[in-house]
């Protein structure tokens, strides 16, 4: 199999859907060109299409931008396209799969894990920002994620710094105060957890056998990955990913973990109060203060850290960016939109969190007056000044093509992990499987 072949297999549809991406009229707006006159004065207006998932908090952000590039660029438009994650990606994949260029956007939201997959895939297909926006002044570990090859292939949008957000009350239970959150390693974390379920009952945190959302964030706090720069499967000889994977195995073992399958239960979990932390991303804020109730009870620390050369206390959980088609009619304008806008703004970036709870990766909004305001749901804390500190601490990464291979081969092992096997065994059934999935 090519490497390539995942990724078009992904996008395989019957001809009906492909015809269904677009209306040949909307094809035709979408990419003969910018410029379109609308009403009897005959005003110019200049129009871009986007497309992505989730309206309120991604469409919300574009809404944003299209309002301030506006005061600058009057008769400007930008039109959103809402589809599901899945549907965004099988209609892309088969568009460019089969070399038909019409009815795609110009404006794309893109996974960060799917970011080299795209362009290696498709070479020539995405817009090259390297010169177009100034990318020091965004988190490293964001940029490098888009990096390939020496060049900058989109702008950085949400990101998922992580942080353990903790009860404050069941600590004190246990006869633990904030400082003893603090900076702590995952053995110790494992410590407290023994007392705080011995002192009240409760969960120190929760715990999937079949996702691997915790080893991911153990694995970048320490700068590796599933798989190399070189798109190898890194499971094997990776001091990091046998680390990782004890302490995941040790937590489990412990007891101080609630078990849990699915998203319904993990956030119920936490809402209902059976668990003391949550280790997870900026975004799980409003997830946590979906339970009113528990309003001054919660606060946020840096993740523990692994007891290895380089570890740090942050990592990351989940983000996206912005890709321009290069073939697009309309390139230099969406890519003038994106990188005046989401790419150096920081009034884009205040409001995006004020109106859509959304943290970017953008350094001068972190001194702003949003990024800086305390929360009574946190117990007078000014959690996103301090997650946006941590943001600047994550290793930057290479993500590489078959992130998701990687994963999916790992979870098809984790139960085994969790059940006492071998370790040095699994990961050599996990590369195996890796490069079964690949080669």
């Amino acid at each position: 199999m090519k490497k390539a072949l995942s990724l078009v297999l992904l996008g395989t549809m019957t001809a009906a859907l492909l015809a269904a991406c677009g209306s040949a009229e909307t094809a035709t707006t979408n990419t003969s060109g910018a410029e379109n006159t609308s009403g009897d004065s005959g005003a110019k207006t200049q129009k871009v299409v986007a497309w992505a998932w989730d309206a309120g908090f991604n469409g919300g952000a574009l809404k944003i931008a299209e309002e301030l590039y506006a005061k600058e660029h009057p008769g400007f438009e930008l039109e959103f396209v809402d589809m599901a994650k899945v549907d965004l990606e099988q209609k892309l994949n088969t568009n460019l799969a089969a070399g038909i260029k019409e009815g795609l956007p110009d404006i794309i939201l893109v996974n960060d894990p799917n970011i080299e997959k795209y362009v290696a895939s498709y070479p020539g297909t995405f817009a090259d920002f390297t010169n177009k926006t100034d990318f020091s002044q965004f988190s490293p570990y964001k940029v490098d994620a888009l990096t390939i090859d020496g060049k900058v292939y989109g702008i950085p949008f949400d990101i998922g710094v992580t942080g353990m957000f903790y009860r404050t009350d069941y600590l004190e239970q246990a006869g633990f105060k904030d400082a003893d959150l603090q900076n702590i390693t995952w053995d110790r974390f494992i410590e407290i957890g023994k007392a705080v379920k011995e002192k009240t009952g409760k969960a120190m945190i929760t715990m999937n056998p079949n996702d691997e959302n915790l080893p991911s964030i153990l694995l970048q706090s320490a700068g590796s990955w599933y798989i190399t720069p070189e798109n190898k499967g890194n499971f094997v000889n990776n001091p990091v990913m046998t680390e990782a994977l004890r302490v995941y195995k040790a937590i489990a073992d412990a007891g101080i973990a609630k078990p849990v399958t699915g998203w319904s239960e993990y956030v119920g979990s936490f809402n209902a109060g059976d668990v003391a932390t949550v280790i997870s991303g900026v975004w799980q804020v409003n997830g946590i203060m979906e339970a009113k109730d528990q309003s001054g009870k919660w606060k946020v620390a840096p993740i523990p850290k692994l007891e290895l050369d380089g570890a740090v206390h942050a990592s990351n959980e989940g983000g996206s960016s912005w890709f321009v088609l290069d073939g697009s009619a309309n390139k230099e304008l969406a890519m003038d939109f994106l990188a005046t806008t989401i790419g150096g703004s920081s009034e884009f970036y205040e409001r995006f969190l004020k109106e859509k709870g959304g943290v970017g990766s953008f350094i001068p909004a972190f001194s702003s007056e949003a990024y800086s305001q305390k929360s009574e749901f946190f117990s007078g804390q000014a959690i996103y000044s301090d997650f946006t500190k941590w943001s600047k601490e994550v290793p930057g990464i290479s993500l590489g093509m078959y992130t998701q291979e990687a994963k999916d081969s790992l979870k098809n092992e984790l139960p085994n992990i969790l059940n006492g096997a071998d370790l040095a065994k699994s990961l050599d059934n996990v590369q195996k499987l890796f490069d079964q999935q690949v080669q």
